[in-house]
């Protein structure tokens, strides 16, 4: 049942994914005079709200523009850009930590409490989401060896004022599931929305 709602899923993205592409290329290609054009454009970029054509709304600028979530520990703050469903079954989360104190922060804590985590070493792979409507919690995968589908930090930490890009991958909740709270280390978690891919 969920394989069918999934295919249901994927075909209505696609169709609206070709839809939108027609709409932009009759707009563009569009005839009349030039007052008609600007105000052609101005509609077809605003409706987008993320930029004027398809390759510019899946750039990565456009979703580290945008803020999901932002959370506030010792001397860090978490902001969480995107969370994406994959059509893999995954989701990726991502966003940025910037290190607001005045010396070097250490992202051990982050790394998971877990031993085969700890070869990882300050990385994300102690973060997981949770679904509090289905009752799970989803923590980071993980290859054979252990090693997390998430960011290392290079140094074990970020330097003081500067701004490190994360991210982090998990299985994906089921599919009517697109509220979730995002936790790491002794960060309060962040209620986030999942966005299809």
């Amino acid at each position: 049942m969920d394989l069918r709602h999934t295919m249901k899923g994927r075909r209505a993205m696609a169709a609206v994914a070709i839809t939108t592409g027609l709409l932009l290329t009759v707009s563009g290609c569009g005839g009349g005079d030039g007052d008609d054009k600007p105000k052609t454009a101005s509609s077809s970029s605003q409706s987008g709200k993320r930029g004027g054509d398809g390759a510019e709304q899946e750039s990565p600028t456009a979703s580290q523009d945008q803020v999901l979530a932002e959370v506030k520990g010792d001397a860090v703050t978490l902001t969480i850009a995107s969370a994406v469903r994959d059509g893999g079954g995954f989701v990726t989360v991502s966003g940025k930590v910037t290190n607001s104190g005045g010396q070097f922060w250490v992202a051990s804590n982050w790394r998971g409490d877990e031993r085969e985590l700890s070869r990882n070493g300050a990385s994300m792979a102690g973060a997981s989401l949770v679904d509090s409507k289905g009752k799970k919690k989803y923590l980071v995968l993980r290859d054979t060896q252990g090693r997390c589908l998430c960011t290392k930090f290079n140094g074990g930490g970020v330097e003081a004022g500067q701004t490190a890009d994360w991210f982090a991958q998990f299985p994906a909740p089921p599919a009517d599931t697109t509220a979730v709270d995002f936790q790491v280390g002794s960060m309060p978690p962040a209620s986030i929305e999942i966005s299809e891919g």
